[in-house]
Order: C-alpha cells, then sequence, then structure tokens
C-alpha cells in the first residue's frame, strides 16, 4: 500500500435513513457502512493496536450518534470486539436509539464504577459487541472527558478491545469533543445533506486541526443519491473535495 493512499483523508457516503439501525439496516446503507468500515482500514494507523475513533459533527442534527452505532455494528460484524461509548454526556441518545437503559454508563465509570464487569455492557445483537452508554448527566462533561479517570478508561479498554467508537458532541456547539481530542486516535466528521452549512463544517474543520486532531474522513448522511455518490449535494462537494485533497497533501 503507497503511503499517500494511506494518509489520504476520504469521503464517505452513508447513505442511512436516521431511523434505520444495525440489523434493520437497508442493503444499500449496509454496504455504505462496511464500505465506511473498508476506508478506515487506510487512515487509521498501523501500529495502534486498538485504535479510538470519535464520531463527532459540526451542529445538531446530522446523525452522528446513528453512524457511531452502525460503524460499531459493522466493526463487530467483521469478528472485531468492538466497544461504542455514549461520550455525548449532554445530549445523550445512543441508548434510547438502541433500547437500552442509559444507567450504570459512561459517568459511572467516571465516578469508580467497577470497571471490570463488562459483562453488564454486552449486547444481545453481537457476542463480540459492548455499548457503554451516557450514565447520569454531569455538571460538568467537557472536564470530565479530559480528565486523567477518562484517560486511565480508555488505556484499559484498549487492553479488552479491538476497536473503540465514541459519540461525541457537536464539535461548533460545545468543546467536550475537543477536550478528549488527545485521548482519540482519530474522528469521522458526519455531515447531512441539505442540512450542514458550509461555515459550520469549516469551522469544525478549523477547530479539529487547531487541536491536532486526525481527521479519518467524513461521512454524507442521508444522501438522496443510492449510487453513493454525492447526488444534489453538489453545492458543496467542489468544497468537500478541494478541502480533502489539500488536507492529504499537507500530510504526506
Amino acid at each position: 500500500m503507497s503511503k499517500n493512499r494511506k494518509n489520504r483523508v476520504s469521503v464517505f457516503d452513508s447513505g442511512v435513513n436516521k431511523k434505520t439501525l444495525h440489523q434493520n439496516l437497508t442493503f444499500t446503507a449496509t454496504e455504505q457502512y462496511k464500505l465506511l468500515r473498508t476506508n478506515l482500514s487506510f487512515t487509521l494507523p498501523d501500529d495502534v493496536k486498538c485504535p479510538i475513533i470519535g464520531v463527532s459533527s459540526s451542529m445538531r442534527g446530522e446523525g452522528k450518534s446513528t453512524t457511531a452505532i452502525n460503524l460499531a455494528y459493522v466493526l463487530a460484524e467483521s469478528g472485531k470486539k468492538v466497544l461504542l461509548i455514549d461520550g455525548d454526556l449532554r445530549i445523550p441518545s445512543i441508548a434510547k436509539k438502541m433500547g437500552l437503559s442509559s444507567s450504570p454508563g459512561l459517568t459511572d465509570l467516571l465516578m469508580g464504577y467497577e470497571t471490570q464487569q463488562m459483562s453488564s455492557f454486552k449486547t444481545s445483537i453481537l457476542e463480540n459487541w459492548y455499548v457503554i452508554p451516557s450514565g447520569d448527566l454531569p455538571p460538568n462533561p467537557s472536564e470530565l472527558l479530559g480528565s486523567r479517570r477518562m484517560e486511565s478508561i480508555l488505556t484499559l479498554m484498549t487492553d479488552k478491545f479491538d476497536f473503540i467508537v465514541i459519540d461525541l458532541p457537536p464539535v461548533n456547539v460545545v468543546s467536550d469533543a475537543l477536550a478528549i481530542s488527545s485521548f482519540i486516535t482519530g474522528m469521522v466528521v458526519v455531515i447531512r445533506e441539505d442540512y450542514t452549512e458550509k461555515k459550520e463544517l469549516e469551522a469544525c474543520i478549523r477547530q479539529l486541526e487547531l487541536s491536532n486532531v486526525k481527521i479519518l474522513g467524513c461521512v454524507l448522511n442521508e444522501s438522496e443519491n443510492s449510487s453513493g455518490s454525492y447526488g444534489k449535494y453538489k453545492k458543496y462537494s467542489k468544497y468537500y473535495r478541494k478541502y480533502y485533497t489539500s488536507s492529504a497533501s499537507k500530510k504526506v
């Protein structure tokens, strides 16, 4: 594999309705998530035993939580042991979307809950898929996500799993995603067709770059073109491609 390909920041198209999750996905959406899984293998560092993948967006309502769930699912479906964490400690949605109890969860772990009891977080969907919901909402989510306790938990989990996927709040809304940035391998940014604003995406990318976050790629969500292309999203597609081309050249 060439160095250029490994360092290229790819653009992915999920093509998924936000109401469909894991085993209920359409064939087209399932294939797009499998493509996302494959493309990530080109951008993730080879020397990282357990990549920690953050999933965020520039603003609310772009489908980041649905993307995080389905990414974790297809990774687990491939035989990898996967942990999905709801790191949105302000407006969590993983538990609700998956029909799980929101507690115990991440805040319990941060407050000293026995991390060895991982069996309580195992899903009934796949034997090798674990989900840690948010837990009770704290008054200081940004401080908790950037704490040494959070770093210790992630370090412990990397010895138990092959992949960790963390659903994080939107970058432009609160600083939580940036607070945890030094603990993650890279970030997947979710963009919603006919919803995401160019200026918001630009601000999001700028904030991530200033925080030295490796941008693994983008998921174009709710694309109406089932072929996986940009479809009617042409007014922004040139900007995305221009950005990723220049970004890739800087990283090589």
